[in-house]
């Protein structure tokens, strides 16, 4: 029986590429959305991979999508935890809900489903944990102090969580894209985007699939040694 994955964010951008990948490397993927409900459809159609739609910041929501997937699918062996978003502003106008709203989704969520599928994967004596982190949760970002505290938090995150699940053989790793040709970032002003490129030492924006077979190789049964880890995928833009 091939292992359950859970892809959150799973039906787009990234999320849409990882979740395709683990699919085709033998995995029973379900990727959760948060609100648009056409493209998620139309994803699932495309691909035939199951999705399903809560909130990944709200713990009861993250309680019953995981009772159905494990009620319908079996237990969840392998979490991508890649659910997040954005609510850009100095600290001069950012706002306390600003604030919260990117904190319960990009950290938040890292909480509530490890929580809520860690003594499965104990029980099974195997799990795979990835976090999505970000370059700008390693190096900064200028109008981003909620998004960048996120993202680091995720990489202490997963080194804390990475000792507890070893002895059972669950690991737990990241992953730190750079810029990745997403609809997100094609959004910014071309001149930015020809000065984020500049920076790129490669020359070019990453592609999702890019980020995608990173997580494949983490989340393979092979990988059982690497555990606390996180994987730079950014181009070269920054080596750390």
């Amino acid at each position: 029986m091939s292992k359950v994955a859970l892809v959150t964010g799973g039906t787009r951008g990234i999320g849409a590429a990882i979740s395709i990948a683990l699919q085709e490397a033998g995995r029973t993927v379900v990727a959760s959305y948060a609100g648009n409900v056409e493209k998620a459809e139309a994803f699932s159609a495309a691909t035939g991979i199951q999705t399903l739609k809560f909130d990944a910041g709200d713990f009861a929501e993250c309680e019953a999508a995981v009772a159905q997937i494990s009620a319908e699918q079996g237990p969840i062996e392998i979490l991508v935890n890649n659910a997040g978003i954005t609510r850009d502003g100095t600290m001069a106008r950012m706002t306390r809900d600003m604030w919260d709203a990117v904190i319960d989704t990009n950290l938040g969520s890292c909480f509530n489903l490890c929580k809520l599928t860690f003594d499965g994967m104990k029980t099974k004596k195997f799990g795979r944990v990835v976090n999505i982190g970000s370059i700008n949760g390693q190096a900064g970002q200028y109008g981003q102090v909620n998004y960048a505290a996120a993202k680091s938090g995720i990489h202490g995150f997963t080194k804390a969580l990475a000792q507890e699940g070893a002895r059972f053989g669950i690991t737990v790793n990241a992953i730190a894209p750079g810029y990745v040709d997403t609809d997100m970032v094609r959004a910014v002003p071309e001149d930015v985007l020809g000065k984020i490129i500049a920076r790129i030492p490669v020359g070019r924006l990453g592609q999702a699939e890019d980020i995608a077979r990173g997580v494949v190789f983490l989340t393979a049964d092979e990988s059982g040694f690497i555990t606390g880890s996180t994987l730079s995928i950014n181009g070269g833009q920054h080596m750390y």
